[in-house]
């Protein structure tokens, strides 16, 4: 398969390819031929998520430019900021997190992905939101917290770069683009017909973007469907599909195109909002875990697992039909506070 790639600034930081396997026993419980694309194997910790592919371009990029700092957002549990912490220790940038406290953590006791970022060394800054104030909001706080630092240090002449939410740019998106690449190689490789769907989690839109702009690449056929763990409003297609677009000029593929139309999110899967628990992603994980031993995490992909149990029981995916579950990662968010994690047990 053609190398789209090549001429872009990278640096390897995944294990890859990602393993594809299928999961034997609940393919046969549910009727369906179902795969599990394991981006939380990426590496390079055994907490490894699918935000190293995008990774591998941004700081790839970074390279290029003699940075020194790499800021980046998030929630406090946020897989993104810790991957970028990890990777930047291995690229040998000093990373600085601005992360808002959707979840209140203990200042006196890391968990989860608080305690990797203590442990990789990065500068963390916790942005407590106001009363009254809404998660975009306490963002926005956090965005003109940071840009005053990374003025202050490149006046100083300490070269900052800035990483949004998700590394949800258009070079971030071409980290997927290479996934849904690396996908098809691996079902040729393995003698697989198609997927009739790739079903996996969407927050900040880079790796739907990324996907969408591999299948069109690749004129791939099956159907994305994203799901989303939190609100999203109506501009979201126009902007996955910006990112995606943007992402093939600089593969300087700009024959091929993404429509808002060709994206399918589905936006009924998130529940009560972001970092918070159902009743239903709750039992998706005790099923994957109980039948193939995988384990899924409480804010993105049980949510997205969920909603792929639900399209079988709606009819949505029918009996037959091979899926693919790209499983964003994210397990390091099983150890945070009890309010994110919910029961799991019986």
């Amino acid at each position: 398969m053609k190398d789209f790639f090549a001429e872009q600034p990278r640096i390897p930081l995944c294990f890859s390819p990602t393993p594809l396997h299928r999961a034997d026993r609940l393919s046969d419980e549910l009727g369906i031929d179902l795969w599990l694309k394991r981006d939380d194997l990426t590496g390079p910790s055994a907490f490894g998520g699918n935000k190293m592919r995008k990774l591998e371009f941004l700081l790839g990029l970074a390279k290029t430019q003699s940075v020194e700092y790499v800021f980046t957002f998030g929630a406090t549990q946020s897989n993104h900021a810790m991957e970028t912490a990890a990777a930047c220790r291995r690229c040998g940038f000093k990373p600085v997190l601005y992360l808002v406290a959707v979840v209140e953590p203990d200042k006196d006791s890391l968990r989860g992905n608080m305690l990797l970022d203590a442990l990789f060394g990065a500068e963390v800054h916790v942005v407590k939101m106001l009363p009254g104030e809404t998660e975009s909001e306490a963002e926005a706080r956090a965005f003109e917290m940071a840009r005053k630092q990374m003025h202050a240090l490149d006046a100083a002449g300490h070269h900052c770069m800035e990483v949004p939410i998700g590394g949800s740019t258009y070079v971030g998106a071409i980290g997927f683009a290479a996934g849904y690449v690396e996908l098809k190689e691996q079902q040729e490789a393995m003698g697989l017909g198609d997927f009739d769907y790739i079903v996996h989690s969407t927050g900040s839109g880079g790796t739907l973007a990324g996907l969408a702009a591999g299948r069109a690449l690749c004129g791939g056929k099956e159907e994305i469907v994203a799901i989303t763990c939190s609100m999203k409003d109506e501009a979201y297609e126009t902007k996955v599909a910006g990112l995606a677009n943007q992402a093939l000029d600089q593969l300087k593929q700009s024959v091929v195109r993404v429509l808002p139309e060709d994206l399918a999110i589905d936006r009924g899967y998130f529940g009560a909002g972001y970092e918070i628990p159902s009743e239903a992603s709750t039992e998706a994980m005790k099923l994957l875990a109980r039948t193939e031993g995988v384990v899924l995490d409480p804010v993105y992909t049980a949510k997205a697992f969920a909603g792929l149990l639900d399209f079988m029981k709606i009819g949505r995916i029918k009996q037959g039909e091979r899926v693919v579950f790209w499983h964003t990662g994210g397990a390091a968010s099983l150890f945070a506070e009890p309010a994110i994690v919910g029961n799991l047990s019986d």
